[in-house]
């Protein structure tokens, strides 16, 4: 896999990006792409093709490659409304995943209502056959990612139009040092502990203001603070990844995270100056390569190319 090393600047603005995208409005009328001119050339984008894939392949449900490097067989759809969730901007077509990401999300929607939410907004999961997205994630390509809406369930259904352009809730405040204490609740820190308890979860992606919170609030019980991890973005929604099912040898897993719950020093760099506050970049940023089919595990082809 070709990896591409960034400035600090270029990564924080890219990264700002990819979450601003997470809460741009949807449609409340989308339309399909228009057909490629060259579908089939080496060089077009992987992110083209499966962007344009508005069903899953009919396989045995499989997590193909690494988390930012692969796509999805078989992938089964969260149910817009359920119980205890409600999934948002539904113009996006992204509420897909392996069986085992639906099951999580079921059993920590229903934890939601143990810790005093109503249920969970679900952002977006994967494509229907996961792969590169045409914006907003460099992950979500396999089927194991999710965003949660730092924002609690109502207790009635939203409307179409709410789902594509009501905002989730910034939790992080404006001098980005910490969370918002008008709107940071001790349920919030809760429903993350809840989340990084589950033995499937492998990481919980936030904002550094948001982790300084957990390591203020998470009291004794602080094991699970290792999975959850600071970066950038993620004020506005927490991002879980699960695990590699167990039974998926083509899954290629993250490498664990360090055991150590993070709250010491090594959460000060994101405090600094140079990170809260990158300079500009001294010369124009190149753009960064696009995935294509060859860049992807060879299987994401027939996934692709499937009826």
């Amino acid at each position: 896999m070709m990896r591409v090393v960034l400035s600090l600047p270029l990564v924080c603005l890219l990264l700002a990006a990819g979450a601003a995208r997470a809460q741009d409005p949807g449609t409340l009328e989308p339309k399909p792409l228009p057909p490629l001119e060259h579908p089939d050339s080496p060089s077009t984008p992987a992110r083209e093709l499966f962007g344009r894939k508005a069903t899953p392949d009919p396989a045995t449900p499989r997590s193909i490659g690494f988390y930012s490097h692969g796509c999805l067989a078989g992938g089964i759809a969260l149910p817009i409304n359920g119980p205890t969730w409600q999934v948002m901007r539904l113009s996006r077509n992204r509420n897909w995943g392996h069986p085992k990401l639906i099951a999580f999300l079921e059993r920590l929607a229903e934890k939601a209502k143990r810790v005093g939410w109503n249920g969970l907004l679900v952002g977006d999961m994967s494509q229907p056959r996961g792969g590169p997205m045409l914006t907003g994630h460099a992950s979500h390509q396999i089927g194991l990612d999710a965003d949660i809406w730092l924002t609690p369930m109502p207790n009635r259904k939203l409307s179409t139009q709410e789902r594509e352009f009501m905002s989730a809730t910034e939790v992080v405040r404006e001098d980005r040092l910490d969370v918002d204490s008008k709107v940071w609740t001790h349920e919030h820190t809760e429903l993350i502990r809840a989340a990084a308890l589950d033995t499937d979860v492998e990481r919980i992606f936030v904002n550094a203001a948001i982790k300084k919170a957990l390591c203020r609030d998470a009291g004794s019980d602080r094991g699970w603070l290792a999975k959850v991890r600071p970066w950038w973005g993620h004020d506005y929604h927490f991002h879980i990844r699960i695990l590699c099912p167990s039974d998926n040898g083509q899954c290629e897993p993250q490498p664990p995270p360090d055991t150590s719950e993070g709250c010491g020093h090594e959460l000060d760099y994101w405090f600094t100056a140079g990170v809260l506050h990158p300079a500009p970049p001294t010369e124009p940023a190149k753009p960064k390569p696009s995935l294509t089919m060859a860049s992807l595990p060879a299987a994401c082809r027939q996934v692709l190319m499937a009826p």
